[in-house]
């Protein structure tokens, strides 16, 4: 939209012009010559990626200014967000077609279906509802009150204020963030939320830079830096708009919230847009007054909307082995109704005569001769009587065991996130549980694999040696004295100090305060001054307590940068301002003037970055810093030799003390040199086709014949108890494998300080660089593993990695090797050589190849895995996994936003898998079986009493018995006991590790469990039901009065089965078992005594005899006699693991040291 001439007021919000000759001058530069700026993060390499030409109708045409020319018909996504699923109208609709998704909702709406047709009534039409009606219930009103809760965000979110360009007078006004359309010029201030994805225009700082942070986004906290092009920030007040005809061509919504693919042409020319000229919605504007900019994106086209999917939904192992047992009762639900259905034709075609007098079987209507009346002939007969067996019994399958099993989860998440030993107090933050359907997954976890820098490191750099000019300052003959901030600026009045302190060494200070001229000293000022400038970070000053002091707060997106700034700082070279066009930094009390020409940011293929210095003395200097493999390729080795060979022996001395190290280099550039690269980098940043291949040519082009500075030695200390944590997993028998992309040396010092290698380890080193040479040295490992285990003391359980006096092997593997191994058919050699050793190191690999590894034991192994780290680069390993833990760290919370659980230290990896994974996992094992013997109890009862009725599917017991059996009766004991019961205490299972093994050997829940399980409730059916069968056979007693005696009798029976196996009780325990049981004597009275019922009065004739309490007797000693016996036995003769630590609990749990707990061979046998 063009606006009139008479419009001005909006350009009053913009900077004042900049004048612009043929080289494009920064206003505050010292030098006119120097002062170009270039290769600023607007054109960083990793952002800045290959950009083809966008043709008209593959992209979004968006006109500045003119919300109705660019979306005439209102086809594009409004900025109102919408996060909640269902709507009144289609609530109802949808949440029951999703809840529908489970098949087994699915048969119990066929069975209540089937029971409504008069054929096959078997229940009344209500009752046969019900349960299904209550589980729907249930999960519904949980589903609306979380939709609730999104509703209401969402109303809140979109009625927030933003600050939009009035179309009809051009003046700034006030407008609701979901009224905001494509097109529309905003204004954001300070600390404001921005509210669309929107093209900067200009910002308060007069060369088009803004600071933001993304935390809202990808959960990092650092300030990043975005740009305004100059086209835009320079455009003279006078004109009517600044921003007249302006139109951007970008990219359609996409989710990559790393990239953006656009261009604008105004005032007849083309220039092209990048990641760094956009800000996505959910940023907050930081350390700029305010920015205009263009909305491009909105609403639930916004990255930020695009990415809010969350992580892959998981099953837990558990859940995925109950499939194979609810098959199993199908099956024995199918044998049961065939063998009704059959006997039931046998005996038809017995009684075929007597059917006619039969009142269930009149075959003939009198009132209209020679019609059958309700009789279909036997072979329809027999098929209703199989599909009513279904209807009896259909609990065979528990419909309540899956809402049980949502409510337990739940449950158990409470107390995961309640448990103070998961906080993390240095970050404030609590244990997340983000996916609730695999808590139980966390007790059988048999491989971690571990991301390094971040999880088992702090991810906290702290500057602590260096190497200049081939001298190592190391510090091993001087101890380091800390720096007490003699290395202060004066600004004005105000003292401003660095915000840490780095300990220092004296000999280097020395160096550096008489030395300076020498030309070693000479060296140390150009190493330093190298760190000071070769960075991104931005200075903040933040106010203190005392009104004379300031702190510097350097803020940057790697820990490294900002490790190596404060060590500049700590030795006299203080960077105390950043802006896009230039730097000044604190010379040892000097203050000093650089202006930035060039910016070449580190990409993962140069694996370096670069600077190019306007100084003072007008001289132009390229400083370099990256990885050694990267920097000795571009150092002039002609000169030197001896300096750059002291230096490789530093490197490798810090690394083999675990540091991570980066190697600093110089050039100057001559006026032709620079010249030459200025003309190349415009070429390449206003390139709209393979823009980033062109810029790292450009970068690797003048990073080159650097003159070495020397080296850094940056430690990333482990996190407070890792070695302790890798030690008690050990114990349990869990292998930690480390995936980092650091380099060897310093990933297998890290290894032995976290004592994941030792000493008696022997190493499997494999480093090549093509297929044939990785086929030969896999073959080689593989033959030195069955060299190994032919020598062994344990020989034939090294394989299997069970061997206790084995010889233990690690695997190191570098990135290189991978990529030939991979996905090809040595994946398969890799994996026989990684699951016989004990330990696996995998060094500079990518992200994508940390979730390949991750992907060859889980496609390979019935095991379970579990991946853990805390960056973006750990996000595919987390969710390839089958457990992913979030490490809220340093990076970003991008890994805690695709993980199912997210904490603050890796150490709580132990209390998480040894304690409430050992307890969620034999609590969610028990409730299984318990719901399918307790149904199975039920079931049986009643196929005893079809067999004495004639096969004819009449029930002595009542419907509504039936019905509340599975909803009142036993459900709530189940549900507290899988929420609270625990058989080991915690001190228990930290203290022994190995207890943990139990869920990886499935020793709570597998096949044999479950037949025996159902021999079990066989057994106490039949208990329940032949006893009151016999003690009345010949008695005037009704059926429904022996209905009753049988319900209160399988009640009674299930709930004291359950109380037998309870290993700790409470209130809530004695409170659910009991209260259930005289919670079941009450509905059975209730029910008797409705007189529009059958069975009126029926439980007080029964209830009054002497025989019924003595049946009720009979049936518990009889049922429970072979539980209590097998149970008895089995921890008196044959004790696991679990059954001796109990023990031990018991009778020492008062002393203060204990003996140490033999563990039962014979458990790890099974």
């Amino acid at each position: 939209m063009a606006y009139e001439d008479d419009d001005p007021p909006l350009s009053l919000h913009l900077p004042r012009p900049i004048s612009e000759p043929h080289l494009r001058l920064d206003p505050l530069s010292l030098s006119a010559p120097s002062a170009v700026r270039h290769g600023s993060r607007a054109e960083s390499e990793r952002l800045a990626s290959s950009q083809p030409e966008l043709a008209d109708a593959d992209a979004r045409l968006v006109i500045v200014g003119d919300p109705g020319r660019t979306d005439p018909h209102l086809q594009l996504a409004g900025n109102a967000v919408r996060t909640a699923k269902y709507s009144p109208f289609t609530f109802l609709p949808r949440n029951l077609f999703e809840q529908f998704h489970r098949v087994a909702y699915v048969y119990f709406l066929v069975i209540a279906v089937l029971n409504q047709l008069p054929q096959l009534a078997v229940f009344g039409r209500g009752a046969s509802v019900l349960p299904l009606a209550f589980v729907l219930l249930v999960t519904a009103v949980k589903d609306a009150y979380e939709d609730w809760r999104r509703h209401r965000s969402d109303r809140s979110e979109n009625n927030r204020a933003a600050s939009v360009v009035d179309s009809r007078d051009s003046q700034f006004r006030t407008k609701r963030w979901k009224d905001v359309r494509v097109g529309e010029v905003l204004k954001v201030f300070a600390d404001e939320t921005i509210p669309c994805d929107m093209v900067l225009l200009a910002t308060s700082d007069p060369t088009g830079v803004a600071y933001v942070q993304t935390i809202n986004l990808d959960g990092e906290s650092n300030l990043k830096t975005r740009y305004a092009k100059q086209e835009t920030t320079s455009r003279p007040i006078g004109d009517a708009h600044p921003f007249a005809a302006g139109l951007i061509r970008c990219e359609r919504p996409n989710r990559n919230i790393y990239g953006f693919l656009a261009n604008m042409e105004i005032d007849g020319k083309r220039v092209s847009l990048g990641p760094s000229n956009i800000i996505l919605r959910g940023c907050e504007l930081k350390n700029t007054a305010w920015a205009i900019g263009v909305a491009v994106y909105a609403g639930n086209e916004t990255k930020v909307m695009l990415n809010s999917s969350g992580a892959p939904s998981k099953r837990s192992r558990l859940e995925t082995h109950m499939n194979r047992e609810t098959l199993l009762l199908s099956a024995v639900l199918i044998t049961l109704c065939s063998v009704v259905s059959i006997c039931n034709g046998i005996w038809l075609g017995k009684h075929r005569n007597d059917l006619e007098l039969s009142q269930f079987f009149r075959k003939r209507d009198y009132s209209d001769s020679g019609e059958n009346y309700n009789y279909y002939g036997i072979g329809m007969q027999v098929f209703f009587t199989f599909l009513m067996s279904v209807i009896v019994f259909q609990i065979m399958i528990p419909i309540s065991l899956y809402i049980s099993m949502e409510l337990v989860r739940l449950g158990q998440a409470y107390f995961m996130i309640r448990d103070t030993n998961l906080y993390d107090e240095s970050s404030n933050s609590k244990f997340q549980c983000r996916a609730l359907n695999i808590n139980e997954d966390l007790g059988q976890v048999k491989y971690v694999f571990s991301d390094k820098t971040g999880t088992l490191t702090e991810n906290k750099m702290e500057f602590r040696c260096a190497t200049i000019r081939g001298r190592d300052y190391s510090s091993g003959k001087v101890p380091l004295q800390d720096n007490g901030g003699t290395h202060s600026v004066l600004v004005g009045d105000r003292i401003w100090k660095p915000k840490m302190s780095v300990k220092t060494d004296p000999e280097l200070v020395a160096l550096l305060q008489s030395k300076v001229e020498t030309e070693q000293g000479k060296q140390a000022c150009e190493f330093f001054l190298a760190l000071a400038c070769c960075n991104t970070i931005v200075p903040l000053v933040v106010e203190t307590a005392d009104q004379k002091q300031k702190l510097i707060d350097y803020q940057g997106e790697s820990p490294d940068e900002q490790a190596l700034v404060y060590a500049a700082a700590s030795y006299g070279f203080v960077l105390i301002e950043r802006t896009s066009g230039h730097i000044v930094v604190d010379v040892r009390g000097d203050r000093q003037r650089y202006d930035v020409l060039g910016l070449h940011e580190f990409d993962s293929d140069r694996k370096r970055m670069s600077v190019i210095i306007g100084c003072p003395d007008k001289t132009v200097k390229l400083y370099v810093k990256g990885a050694d493999i990267s920097m000795f390729g571009v150092i002039q080795k002609t000169v030197n030799l001896d300096i750059i060979r002291a230096t490789e022996t530093s490197l490798n001395a810090y690394s083999s003390l675990g540091l991570r190290t980066l190697v600093i280099g110089m050039r100057k550039l001559s006026r032709n040199d620079f010249e030459e690269w200025q003309s190349a980098y415009e070429n390449a940043s206003t390139a709209l086709i393979g823009r980033g291949r062109l810029l790292r040519a450009v970068a690797s082009n003048v990073e080159r014949d650097l003159h070495i500075l020397g080296a850094s030695g940056i430690e990333d200390k482990l996190q407070q108890g890792v070695p302790e944590a890798i030690e008690s997993m050990r114990q349990a028998d869990i292998k930690v494998w480390v995936l980092t992309g650091d380099k060897q040396e310093t990933a297998i010092s890290i290894g032995f300080s976290c004592k994941l290698l030792t000493s008696e380890m022997t190493q499997i080193v494999i480093n090549s660089n093509s297929r044939e040479s990785c086929k030969k040295s896999l073959q080689d490992a593989v033959a030195m593993s069955s060299k190994l285990a032919a020598i062994s003391p344990d020989s034939e359980n090294i394989l299997r990695g069970t061997g206790s006096s084995r010889i233990a092997l690690a695997l190191v593997i570098d990135g290189n090797s991978l990529v030939y191994i991979l996905e090809t058919e040595l994946e398969e050699e890799l994996f026989k050589v990684a699951t016989v050793c004990d330990v696996v190191l995998c060094c500079r690999v990518a992200p994508l190849q940390k979730a390949g590894i991750v992907a060859l034991m889980k496609n390979r192994t019935d095991d379970m895995t579990l991946a853990i780290g805390d960056g973006a680069n750990d996000v595919s390993m987390i969710q390839m996994a089958d457990v992913g833990i979030g490490i809220s760290g340093q990076e970003g919370r991008q890994a805690v936003m695709a993980s199912d659980f997210a904490m603050g230290q890796f150490r709580f990896l132990v209390p998480l898998l040894l304690v409430h994974g050992h307890w969620n996992y034999q609590r969610m094992a028990y409730m299984i079986l318990y719901n399918f013997y307790r149904n199975a109890v039920f079931v049986f009862i009643l196929f005893w009493y079809v067999l004495y009725t004639a096969y004819s599917l009449t029930t002595a017991i009542s419907e509504w018995s039936s019905v509340l059996y599975s909803v009142i009766y036993t459900a709530l004991p189940t549900i507290v006991v899988g929420i609270l019961d625990k058989d080991l205490s915690r001190r228990t299972l930290i203290k022994y590790p190995q207890l943990y093994r139990a869920g990886q050997r499935d020793e709570r829940y597998n096949l044999k469990f479950f037949i025996l399980t159902m021999m079990d409730s066989i057994w106490q059916s039949a208990a329940i039901f032949y006893i009151p069968y016999l003690a009345y056979r010949h008695s005037v007693v009704d059926v429904s009065s022996l209905g009753d005696l049988w319900t209160l009798a399988v009640v009674v029976l299930v709930n004291i089965h359950l109380a037998m196996d309870v290993f700790q009780w409470n209130w809530i325990t004695h409170a659910s078992i009991w209260g259930c049981i005289v919670a079941t004597v009450i509905c059975v009275i209730v029910i008797d005594s409705i007189w529009m019922l059958p069975g009126y009065w029926a439980i007080f004739h029964i209830m009054g005899t002497g025989l019924f309490w003595l049946c009720l007797l009979g049936i518990i000693i009889a049922g429970m006699l072979p539980h209590f016996t097998t149970k008895a036995l089995t921890e008196y003769f044959m004790p696991n693991d679990i059954q001796i630590a109990r023990e031990l609990e018991k009778y020492q749990k008062n002393a203060a040291t204990t003996s140490e707990i033999p563990m039962s061979t014979l458990s790890q046998l099974l």
